[in-house]
């Protein structure tokens, strides 16, 4: 009798050893088997949701026959169920297997929001309200206010973020974006101005500020930009205007319609070049890392004027006579294909 107990003991152990076997083997082809897709789809899993909730999730969506396969995942290998909240990128092929380790190690899908060289911040806040992945608080959002959340002390939030491209998942807000990117924008002034030129017109790096915006207005071959700089750098030392015609167009806001009047030229505002002194209050436009680096190491030579050839680049004159020439060739006899930015 003790001797079929034993026997029958040994075969239900056996039983349930090989019961397990199968089934530990059956999981591992669930897991490893590719995922039945045609097409790509986004998975979003929502802050807080249950390993059991994001398996029926997946049961439903048709990724997996059954939840239980999941729930049995867990069991041999409990760290799956830390998943992460967010949204991510299911394609044809990818295992079970694989989209767990994404969801366990938050390996969610990233957009990307570009802040481009040279436009304003107007320009920048209807791009990002109309940006479907951001969440939006700026709203009707003061400039005062945003200043605040930027606990920046500038006079205006024109030109406080750097133009760069930015990556960013689902559930990022566009306040959260702009934070980053005037973050990004003081480090990179405060080491452009730890590496300064010497005897430069500037008494704070957001006056180098200003002028990086100039410069980024002015002209988009690379190569110009220190050129640029040290004509306006030169200007400012000697006591000369600089005239530049961004500001103008900066400070004419809406009546501008595409081109400037010799009245508008004479018209003051606050950054009409023509008219005041120096600097204008603000910067006009958002800047790259190349302006900034322009602005505070500007090319040495004897150039003090400037004026676009019509092909995108500029001729750079020593002289009035030499600028005025230039105009005339320039500008009074504008080719048929004259473009004030080079082609890409």
């Amino acid at each position: 009798m003790l001797k079929r107990l034993f026997w029958f003991s040994g075969l239900l152990v056996l039983m349930v050893v090989g019961a397990s076997l199968w089934l530990f083997q059956q999981l591992e082809r669930t897991l490893e088997a590719p995922i039945p897709l045609n097409e790509p789809q986004v998975l979003e899993i929502e802050q807080g949701t249950w390993f059991r909730k994001f398996a029926v999730q997946l049961e439903q969506r048709g990724i997996v026959q059954s939840h239980l396969w999941l729930r049995l995942a867990a069991q041999f290998n409990p760290e799956v169920t830390a998943i992460k909240a967010g949204e991510y990128q299911i394609e044809p092929g990818m295992s079970l297997r694989q989209l767990l380790d994404n969801v366990v190690s938050g390996k969610t899908i990233s957009y990307t929001f570009t802040l481009i060289e040279g436009t304003t911040y107007k320009q920048l806040r209807q791009s990002l309200l109309s940006n479907d992945q951001l969440k939006h608080e700026l709203g009707d959002m003061s400039e005062a206010l945003l200043l605040d959340q930027l606990g920046s002390d500038a006079p205006s939030v024109e030109g406080l973020f750097l133009a760069e491209t930015y990556h960013f998942t689902r559930g990022m807000t566009d306040l959260q974006l702009l934070q980053r990117a005037h973050e990004d924008l003081k480090q990179v002034l405060e080491e452009a101005w730890s590496r300064r030129a010497k005897d430069l017109p500037y008494k704070t790096p957001y006056e180098a500020l200003i002028m990086a915006s100039i410069i980024e207005k002015e002209t988009a071959v690379p190569a110009e930009r220190g050129q640029i700089s040290g004509v306006f750098v030169r200007r400012l030392k000697r006591g000369m205007r600089l005239q530049t015609d961004p500001t103008v167009i900066y400070g004419m806001g809406e009546r501008y319609k595409g081109n400037i009047t010799r009245a508008d030229l004479r018209r003051p505002t606050p950054w009409n070049t023509y008219v005041i002194d120096g600097l204008p209050p603000t910067p006009i436009a958002l800047v790259g890392r190349d302006a900034v680096e322009a602005a505070l190491n500007p090319v040495d030579g004897k150039s003090l004027y400037f004026v676009a050839k019509g092909d995108g680049s500029h001729h750079f004159s020593n002289t009035l006579q030499e600028h005025n020439r230039a105009v005339r060739q320039y500008q009074l006899k504008r080719r048929a294909d004259y473009r004030s930015s080079p082609e890409n």
